[in-house]
């Protein structure tokens, strides 16, 4: 038993961000404990007892010992739990829209992760154009149910706490692909909700910087915490922290920087 909920999560995880989100728009940062999991170490067997061998993060164990998986079950019920204005539309009509537009979330993500762990450059702009038709598909869904924006409605909610972590984690694209989203009609609505979400004070729970330096194994197609080839420290390690390494080469299709040149052994 525990006087509030416990979350098991990786700090620069996006599905986590998503529920640091919400605590922050709601002012209840203590309300829940977060407990920190290292990604590049095996499951503490304690844990995977908890959550039934599974190893997907977060989880959510309620005071009562209940084990909530899925980030999206469990921000919904924090949503709903925890005091103060729900993210979620009261309207049913309303929750309906910002429903459907979460729903694109899934295939805009993995398009993304995909994007950044490709290794093969002649498959680049496939990878690109998959994305860019994402954005757009947004851009159209956006520009149907509000116009003028930026947000989907009046304010920052659910919709936007589902999407800003992505949204971040795409700095990854900005700096291994030099990625830019193009000027233009089909871009520019779905632009200034990407970036209202972005500046939003309430998501500034992790930097650029942070992102690029951490994700570095996931542009050489090693996400998770393995490994990449030749190395022997994963980019996702705690130690050295990501503050005292130096940036990582934005290169990823032909030299492959090494633990040392990474600043993850001396």
């Amino acid at each position: 038993m525990t006087e509030k909920p416990i979350v098991y999560h990786i700090p620069v995880c996006p599905f986590s961000q998503r529920l640091e989100i919400l605590l922050a728009l709601r002012g209840l940062k203590d309300a829940v404990e977060f407990r920190v999991v290292d990604i590049t170490r095996p499951r503490d067997p304690e844990l995977l007892a908890k959550t039934r061998g599974t190893t997907a993060l977060p989880v959510l164990e309620t005071s009562d010992g209940l084990i909530l998986k899925e980030s999206l079950v469990i921000l919904r019920y924090l949503d709903e739990a925890l005091p103060g204005a729900p993210l979620r539309r009261s309207d049913p009509v309303e929750h309906a829209i910002e429903s459907m537009l979460i729903a694109r979330e899934g295939p805009f993500t993995m398009a993304g992760y995909l994007f950044v762990m490709n290794q093969d450059q002649a498959c680049r702009d496939e990878h690109l154009n998959k994305l860019l038709a994402l954005y757009r598909d947004l851009d159209d869904f956006l520009l149907h149910h509000n116009p003028t924006g930026p947000f989907l409605f009046e304010d920052f909610g659910l919709a936007e706490a589902v999407f800003t972590p992505m949204f971040k984690r795409f700095w990854f694209l900005d700096y291994y692909e030099d990625f830019k989203l193009p000027m233009g009609k089909d871009y520019d609505r779905v632009r200034a909700w990407r970036d209202a979400c972005i500046a939003h004070p309430k998501t500034a729970q992790v930097t650029e910087e942070e992102i690029v330096k951490l994700y570095y194994d996931y542009a050489l197609g090693a996400g998770n915490g393995a490994l990449p080839d030749g190395r022997s420290v994963s980019s996702f390690t705690f130690e050295p922290p990501w503050q005292s390494r130096p940036m990582p080469p934005r290169e990823k299709y032909a030299a492959k920087a090494t633990d040392q040149e990474l600043g993850l052994i001396n």
